[in-house]
């Protein structure tokens, strides 16, 4: 099991990330809300513990967005507050399961285990015309025709398709299917879009909008 805990206390994140491992988990370690998304983007994530208020981009807007994407990595969102109501608000907006701090650690493995059980919902399929694309199944085709793509291929296009037709800058693409360790000068994503070209083949789908990135749409 793949988990990303998303609290800024790093000693705590630390110590929690050391507990899990010796439970046999692979476990990342995020301190700004800003982050997160940026991993679950990249890495496939079993279960993402996160801490309600992270600072940077605040814990509920990440929940929305992870929800917003489709993404099938399950929430358990920690926070400081107990009140009922505070519990009722971060499952609304998504999360599969809450627990308040101070927690047992006993508790929060448990917790971890059991929602990542859970069957995960389908993520919606991502289509442009004739062009599908199946984030469950990490497929694509077009007009009915299996695309062979590379996984950083295959994340790049649907990194475009999500956005409905707004530009995403090729630094953007190299921070969310990369990584941080990447050369930010490298020529890596224009040869990545190059190879996509190809082989999505005619007519052409993915447009360079100038000073603006790369947008699904035709010519």
């Amino acid at each position: 099991m793949r988990v990303l805990i998303a609290e800024d206390d790093k000693v705590l994140a630390e110590a929690v990330a050391l507990g899990l491992r010796r439970e046999g988990m692979a476990v990342d370690i995020v301190l700004d809300g800003d982050d997160v998304l940026a991993h679950v983007r990249i890495n496939s994530y079993d279960v993402v513990v996160l801490d309600r208020d992270l600072p940077g981009t605040h814990g509920d807007e990440i929940c929305r967005a992870l929800v917003t994407e489709g993404s099938s990595s399950r929430v358990l969102m920690l926070t400081a507050a107990s009140s009922l109501k505070d519990r009722v608000d971060g499952l609304e907006l998504g999360a599969d399961d809450y627990l308040s701090k101070p927690f047992e650690f006993a508790e929060l493995v448990a917790r971890i285990r059991a929602v990542a059980r859970r069957p995960a919902a389908p993520a919606p399929r991502l289509e442009y015309g004739d062009l599908s694309l199946d984030p469950s199944g990490r497929t694509a085709s077009r007009a009915g025709r299996r695309l062979a793509l590379t996984p950083k291929e295959l994340a790049v296009l649907e990194r475009l398709l999500a956005a409905q037709g707004k530009p995403i800058s090729a630094e953007q693409l190299l921070g969310e299917v990369w990584d941080e360790a990447t050369d930010p000068f490298t020529t890596t994503v224009k040869t990545t879009i190059g190879r996509l070209r190809a082989k999505l083949g005619d007519p052409p789908l993915i447009e360079t909008v100038r000073e603006a990135g790369y947008r699904i749409g035709e010519s």
